[in-house]
């Protein structure tokens, strides 16, 4: 074969592979947009937590692929209205008895999630089951469900209980919503 035959098939395999190349990088780029837009602080806590990129962002697809083969349902009218009762009863329960009204909160979200469909066994996989359809408030619930586990050891202060309170409800009032595609933050008080 000519040497300029050679050349030839060595440009072609040189282009190969830069197109190769360049549509990984492409699609690496969209994958990373796409997770990002998904999961929004969740993403960076996850990068973060995992410490690599890729890796983390193995694990947020993970997360949607498994997220996809839960039957998540929204809840009745009658069971948003029961569970909107309960926790107004909570809330009311907060200024008399605060550690009594957050393990309440912890125990009342763990129903509606229940009731909606979400496996409840294990924390950590709750937390990443509500990231994936909440990944706004997925935080809030880490940090409400420390400080729960700190007062079950007697050690948090009431400014702590209410912060868990108010974490928890934002969790709360996003299970109860019927609408799945909304993540809007609401304002938050207790």
């Amino acid at each position: 074969m000519p040497v300029w035959g050679w050349i030839l098939i060595a440009a072609v395999v040189v282009i190969a592979v830069l197109a190769v190349i360049v549509a990984r990088s492409v699609s690496s780029r969209k994958r990373t947009e796409r997770l990002k837009g998904r999961f929004g602080p969740e993403y960076d806590r996850t990068v973060g937590e995992v410490g690599e990129q890729s890796a983390a962002e193995d694990e947020l697809a993970a997360r949607e692929r498994k997220r996809e083969k839960l039957d998540i349902v929204p809840l009745s009218p009658e069971a948003q209205a029961k569970y909107a009762d309960s926790w107004r009863t909570v809330q009311i329960e907060f200024v008399d008895n605060p550690s009594s009204a957050v393990r309440a909160a912890d125990r009342l979200v763990i129903h509606v999630m229940r009731e909606r469909g979400y496996p409840i066994d294990d924390f950590d996989q709750r937390a990443a089951d509500i990231s994936v359809d909440h990944p706004k408030v997925v935080e809030n619930y880490r940090t409400a469900h420390s400080i729960f586990l700190s007062q079950e050891k007697g050690d948090v202060r009431t400014e702590d209980q209410r912060e868990a309170f108010v974490h928890y409800r934002a969790l709360f009032e996003k299970l109860l919503e019927t609408d799945e595609n909304t993540d809007k933050p609401k304002e938050t008080r207790a």
